[in-house]
């Protein structure tokens, strides 16, 4: 594990000292999913449970309870059951999770329906995330009706609900070191894997078996699932923002757009590159490029503590649009294109995202109506795009179908950012010199 006991223990306590006083927080777990008859798909923990707790297992539910004398921190999990664990793994069991998780309580998921109300009463104040789990938020509401039907004998339900998202999710936001440790190594597998897809690629190939290459570099140094469904787009599928089915041949003369990234120790990476399937660009294919990868040089620029969130997609519409003006694509003067958003047929989505346990992360973008300052220890993408649709009969032929996108994963820091996934090529030049030595070395 990555992350220390002590860790998971520090945000359990600086959670518990932003609760208001006489509260009880309660995180659920996340449950398996179904993907056919009697068959699962793999297990992936709830992002907050798991930042709190470090406890990979299903049917559980986290109480932490403040000011508790017999105990803040209390599990709720599946018995072990000898029976059971034969046909499917091992199971901490509430021993387990005091003494190898930092509970100073846990007790079988079988009783909570007897314990938790009883934890529950006499608090004032209950966080929780509402609206997420449907059917746990019917349990939830059960067991405060079974106070509230208590009242007479002296019972005290709870007076007020707060959603604990906007403090759990602020908090994930900033990164520790050992957080930006683990997100920087999957940003390295990461980039091994789309050096791989790019120096396997040829004319003739499939889609899906660049996936393939990609996600055996992904397994291969530890990191046994994608952070999201992996995007291999040729041709006219990479104008196409998330396309999955992967299934298309690779024909020459085609640029390939891969977007995908690893999800190591529950991070995340997120990287897209864009080149040509035959390893040399057109001249279209590059004026294009070298528009997009301009623009993201000059997000990177504005990317540093105290700056607002939005400057640097400010930076790669203003750039993206004076590359399309040069190359012909839009006309008249970029303010007013900027300001009438002319740019959006040909870059429809923002240039970036929060990025973390999950690789759309969580943390508010605006805080009191204006765009959030960036600080250090914040972890986002930045993927500014150009996709010029097939049938826009507003432009030259020449440039229909070509989609490119370029995407990095940076750390904010005091005096800028640092980039966590630049191993990866992405100059004109040094992506053609990769993929003719790959052709070298094939001959």
């Amino acid at each position: 594990m990555s992350i220390t006991k002590q860790e998971f223990a520090r945000r359990r306590k600086n959670l518990m000292e932003l609760l208001e006083p006489g509260s009880i927080a309660i995180i659920p777990s996340a449950r398996m999913l179904t993907r056919s008859r009697d068959s699962e798909y793999p297990f992936r923990q709830d992002s907050d449970f798991y930042y709190l707790t470090g406890f990979d297992e299903p049917d559980a539910v986290l109480a932490l309870l403040p000011g508790r004398e017999a105990g803040e921190v209390v599990l709720f999990c599946r018995d072990r059951d000898p029976a059971m664990e034969l046909w499917t793994g091992y199971r901490a069991g509430p021993e387990g999770a005091v003494a190898r998780y930092g509970a100073d309580d846990a007790f079988p998921i079988t009783d909570i329906d007897d314990i938790l109300p009883g934890l529950i009463e006499g608090r004032q104040r209950v966080y929780y995330a509402m609206g997420r789990h449907a059917e746990f938020d019917q349990q939830v509401m059960t067991w405060v009706n079974v106070i509230r039907s208590k009242v007479r004998s002296g019972a005290e339900p709870p007076g007020e609900f707060l959603d604990l998202d906007h403090l759990l999710h602020d908090m994930r936001l900033f990164k520790s070191a050992a957080e930006l440790r683990v997100m920087r190594r999957a940003g390295e597998i990461s980039a091994r894997a789309h050096e791989r897809a790019m120096k396997f690629c040829r004319p003739g190939v499939y889609e899906y078996q660049l996936e393939a290459e990609i996600l055996h570099e992904f397994a291969m140094a530890g990191a046994r699932f994608p952070a999201y469904s992996s995007i291999v787009g040729a041709g006219v599928n990479g104008c196409i923002l998330h396309y999955v089915e992967n299934s298309s041949q690779i024909r020459d003369g085609d640029l390939v757009l891969i977007d995908a990234g690893c999800e190591l120790d529950f991070y995340a990476a997120d990287i897209t590159r864009t080149f040509p399937a035959n390893g040399r660009f057109s001249p279209e294919q590059r004026a294009l490029y070298e528009v997009v990868l301009a623009s993201q040089k000059a997000a990177f620029e504005v990317i540093r503590a105290g700056n607002h969130w939005n400057q640097a997609h400010e930076e790669t519409v203003r750039v993206i649009t004076e590359g399309l003006c040069e190359l012909g694509l839009l006309k008249g003067d970029v303010s007013e294109l900027i300001a009438n958003e002319a740019y959006r047929p040909f870059y429809m989505h923002r240039a970036g995202h929060w990025l973390g346990m999950d690789v759309h992360d969580v943390g508010d973008y605006k805080v009191g109506g204006t765009w959030r300052l960036l600080e250090p220890g914040m972890v986002m993408t930045v993927e500014p795009g150009i996709y010029v649709a097939p049938d826009n009969l507003d432009v030259e032929e020449r440039w229909r179908g070509i989609g490119i996108r370029i995407e990095d994963d940076v750390v904010v820091t005091r005096e800028g950012c640092d980039i966590l996934t630049a191993d990866v090529p992405k100059e004109v030049d040094d992506i053609e010199a990769l993929m003719a030595e790959a052709q070298r070395g094939d001959g």
